[in-house]
């Protein structure tokens, strides 16, 4: 059997005008949008201390950039990779 409580949540207007919208946009309630989003909260692993180090991997390829690719120009790296693939 399934026991519901109610209770009553302040929210910042502009996030309460957000949520609603949002549930609107995906055709469910209000209540039905923030209780799935307590439960990805619940869920979610806590966030790791951000003083803790970590250790990067370093690469030891060799090589380079191909001849003639600039990696400074953006549009002419697309094109490149464009007739590529």
């Amino acid at each position: 059997m399934l026991i519901h409580m109610r209770t009553t949540v302040r929210l910042d207007d502009g996030l309460l005008e957000q949520a609603k919208r949002e549930a609107k946009r995906r055709g469910t309630t209000l209540t039905a949008l923030i209780e799935q989003g307590l439960r990805l909260a619940i869920r979610r692993p806590r966030p790791v201390d951000s003083d803790a180090r970590v250790k990067l991997p370093v690469s030891r390829a060799r090589g380079g950039v191909i001849a003639g690719v600039d990696l400074n120009d953006s549009a002419a790296l697309l094109d490149r990779m464009d007739s590529i693939g």
